[in-house]
Parts: structure tokens; sequence; C-alpha cells
């Protein structure tokens, strides 16, 4: 993959998440008082009680997310981590993202759910290259770590102790 067709796809990732999440929070208000039952909402969950499946291009890249944080916690929790190992991970992370775009073959409904994880990755990368909500940005991954864990049967997945 040349570095236009990677800049469009992540552009195109990227203005799709931030259409979901202009749409979901402008719609929120407006819903909230009628739906109680989750129906219509952008909310991740589970599929019908269970979790859901994921590929080989999926467990890969978030393995590779996962050891990458998995390298930096104790940094990231001391605050001694360095302004330009939060935009290395920024970029490992965007690479991973680009990587699961182009390879992860999830059901339609399973897929949906990923984009929300995909979302929470995406904002947490971008505050990481922002020196100045660098720390916020890797706490927003490990929440999108979390949800991966909480939403997704990934039995190569290793959890990232803190």
């Amino acid at each position: 993959m040349n570095s236009k067709s990677g800049l469009s796809k992540f552009a195109t990732i990227t203005g799709m998440v931030l259409s979901l999440t202009a749409v979901t929070t402008m719609a929120a208000p407006a819903n909230n008082e009628h739906e109680h039952d989750g129906h219509g909402s952008m909310e991740l969950r589970l599929d019908n009680g269970s979790k859901w499946a994921v590929d080989a291009p999926l467990s890969r890249a978030m393995n590779n997310i996962g050891s990458a944080m998995h390298k930096e916690i104790g940094a990231i929790h001391s605050g001694e981590l360095a302004e330009e190992k939060y935009a290395a991970l920024a970029k490992k992370i965007n690479n991973e993202i680009n990587y699961m775009v182009d390879n992860c073959k999830l059901e339609p409904e399973a897929d949906a759910q990923l984009h929300l994880v995909i979302a929470e990755l995406m904002e947490g990368s971008t505050a990481m290259e922002n020196k100045a909500n660098a720390r916020y940005g890797a706490v927003k991954v490990m929440g999108a770590i979390k949800s991966y864990v909480t939403y997704f049967d990934d039995p190569n997945f290793k959890p990232i102790e803190h």
C-alpha cells in the first residue's frame, strides 16, 4: 500500500467515525427519554449475550496495539513517557487501524461494533500526537482495549495488567 492510498483510507475512516460520533451526539438528547432498549444507539453491545467473533487480522492488529501499550504502561502511569514515545505509539496504533480496515472481514453487526472500538482508538491516537493531551490519549486507547476485551472473543489477546 502506498502512503497516498493509506492516507486516503485513514481520512475515509476518520470521516466515517466523526460522522457516527456527530450523529450519535446530536441524536442522544432527542432519543434519551424514549429509548430504553438500546436500539438505534451507538453503544457497544454483546451479540445476544455473547462476545463478537474476531478474525485473524483483527486479532493480530489488536494484539500488536496491546503489546505496544503494555511496553509503555509503567512510564505512562508515572507520567514519564517522552513526547516522542507517545507519537511513536500513535503512529503504531494508526498503522494497526489501517491494517484492520484493509484486512478484517467481520460480519456486518460485528464490524459495526468494531468501528466503535476503532473510533476510540483513533481519538486516543490523535490525542497522543498532541503533547498537551498525550496521556489522555493513552487512557482513551486503554479504554478501547478494555472495550475490545469485553465485547470481542479473542482467545489470543493478552490482557494488559496495570
